[in-house]
């Protein structure tokens, strides 16, 4: 990044900085074929749901996580 871009961005409101961030996402999402996963990443869901099949009592639902990360009931 050059020096004059990242100046302006921090001159930038914390709430200016996440919707840059939100439009840099959304403009990566646009390409994401262009960005190869990582070898670990299935490695990392292959484990994961090999430990939920092994002990499905202690995995939780999508919908837990999202209400325990964002404190709603």
């Amino acid at each position: 990044m050059n020096a004059t871009l990242a100046e302006e961005i921090s001159r930038r409101s914390p709430a200016a900085k996440l919707l840059l961030v939100e439009e840099l996402l959304g403009d990566i999402a646009k390409e994401s074929n262009a960005i190869e996963q990582p070898a670990w990443h299935d490695q990392a869901l292959a484990e994961d749901a090999a430990r939920y099949v092994a002990d499905p009592v202690h995995g939780n639902s999508w919908a837990n996580v999202k209400r325990r990360i964002t404190g709603q009931s």
